[in-house]
């Protein structure tokens, strides 16, 4: 082998099983009870700690090339891999270019592929000028360069991403409908957050949860009542990103029910911030799109997440800089740019505030980190699977750590984290990559290399099983507690 991993808590259902892993030329080899008389070149000691398939994070925006005073490449994917996670999936619209064709996409691809720390994905782009112009097939080139999935935005993204009108969103969705891949849709309706925003401008309003005001749950709501309906009327899978609202939840399940092809996505501010509190607080460093929502939202995101409404978890990782976009001399709430880092603290929020408290369980926790999104962008099982021959992409966790959210100490350039400041308990603690070690929290923090993280294109094309689970955080709880119980009478 080249590699053992040995006293390796693995997840068994919502169980822990501990036994040994073996690894050779980057590959999930074999797991075992006994490793006595097999060798490796590389033996490591994983004291029981939780060892799950590598964490993915399918939303993320790296800034690179052409906005590396905010991000690149090489912090963002060392952010990552500090976060637990072994795969990102890099958004098409916040680089120069933005990716819209096979030419673009390679753009992208050339400056940063020898600064990748660990493995990524891209989404294709498809806009609204692309249906204007004529220009829609160039969503085959991307489709056989490996991209994953296609993004639309119902609001203005970048100059060069432009927002689609309704009519050109569902021109795209009869486009892509057949290709069998999925339109991400960034949904909030246009009209009325931009009426919202010029009305309490000329009230003179300044604070930070005028934002989220302008920015209303009805804008949420209305926009993925539309996207549901467009998926309804053309067979095409459409995928709600970073989800907020608790309407938006019912939307989706109830559209579950009915069969229609919709998922959905929510990120860690999502589950733990809300406006009044947070943008009150830190003003322009909370304030992302969509904003922070209320408590009841917080909550009943995390029931969808624990009864499969929502399929899995994202960042929406958008870092700016502080001193010319977050908090210019001339900035204010309505100026200002939104959006807020997250690779780092995604995984922590998870295992803290959601399976160490009861709110997942243990399987629930493996398919919102890695299993789902691997497979509904079409990369598993190489990604997001424990399985022999899967890449042997691991985060290590140690469930008992105790800690605090510090801003400042991060990889990524944005020193900056409206969850700075939360105790949390449970944290990743090294990050495996094809059976190296990318990140080791107890002996030198990034230990990988530029460069070793790979372009990964789409193996496939998959589709989620729609199911939901009707059970109560009490009934999570119980089955961990019983799980508990058979581990110590063992």
């Amino acid at each position: 082998m080249d590699l053992i991993l040995k006293n390796a808590n693995i997840p068994q259902g919502d169980r822990q099983v501990l036994t040994n892993i073996l690894v050779h030329d980057g590959k999930i080899t074999g797991i075992v009870n006994n490793i006595t008389g097999l060798q490796a070149d590389k033996v490591i000691d994983c004291k029981g700690y939780l060892v799950v398939p590598g964490c993915i994070d399918p939303h993320t925006h790296f800034m690179d090339p052409g906005f590396t005073h905010r991000e690149t490449f090489a912090t963002g994917s060392q952010s990552a891999a500090a976060g637990g996670l072994t795969t990102i999936i890099d958004m098409p619209c916040c680089s120069k270019p933005s990716v819209r064709d096979k030419n673009s996409l390679h753009k992208k691809l050339a400056p940063i592929k020898d600064q990748a720390y660990i493995d990524f994905c891209f989404w294709g782009g498809v806009t609204g000028e692309d249906v204007r112009e004529g220009w829609l097939d160039n969503i085959y080139p991307q489709l056989d360069e490996g991209v994953v999935a296609f993004k639309v935005y119902m609001t203005p993204s970048v100059p060069t991403y432009p927002k689609v009108s309704d009519g050109e969103m569902l021109e795209i969705f009869k486009k892509v409908a057949p290709t069998g891949l999925a339109i991400g849709v960034h949904a909030e309706n246009y009209d009325i957050c931009t009426f919202n925003t010029e009305k309490l401008k000329k009230e003179g309003r300044l604070d930070g949860p005028a934002w989220a005001e302008a920015r209303s749950s009805l804008a949420e709501k209305v926009a993925i009542q539309l996207i549901i309906s467009y998926a309804e009327a053309t067979d095409a899978r459409v995928h709600v990103v970073h989800m907020s609202t608790k309407e938006g939840v019912e939307l989706v399940r109830e559209a579950k029910k009915r069969g229609v092809k919709v998922t959905a996505e929510t990120c860690p501010h999502y589950l733990m911030l809300n406006a009044q509190d947070s943008m009150t607080e830190r003003g322009t460093f909370a304030k992302i799109a969509p904003p922070l929502r209320g408590k009841e939202d917080n909550e009943s995101h995390w029931q969808a997440l624990a009864d499969g409404t929502i399929d899995f978890v994202g960042t929406d990782h958008a870092p700016y800089e502080i001193e010319t976009e977050k908090d210019a001399a001339d900035s204010d709430i309505w100026n200002s740019f939104p959006g807020i880092p997250g690779v780092e603290t995604m995984v922590q929020i998870l295992v803290s505030e959601g399976l160490n408290k009861g709110r997942i369980s243990l399987s629930r926790f493996v398919e919102i980190t890695s299993r789902n999104a691997a497979i509904h962008y079409g990369i598993y099982p190489k990604k997001g699977s424990m399985e022999l021959g899967s890449d042997a992409d691991f985060t290590v966790i140690d469930l008992d750590r105790e800690y605090v959210v510090d801003e400042k100490k991060t990889y990524s350039m944005a020193k900056y984290n409206p969850l700075h400041g939360l105790e949390l308990k449970g944290k990743p603690v090294m990050t495996i990559l094809r059976g190296n070690v990318v990140f080791d929290e107890d002996n030198g923090g990034i230990v990988g290399k530029a460069g070793y993280g790979q372009y990964v294109g789409r193996q496939s094309i998959q589709r989620l099983e729609r199911t939901l689970k009707y059970e109560s955080y009490d009934q999570v709880k119980e089955v961990n507690q019983k799980n508990e119980q058979k581990e110590l009478v063992k």
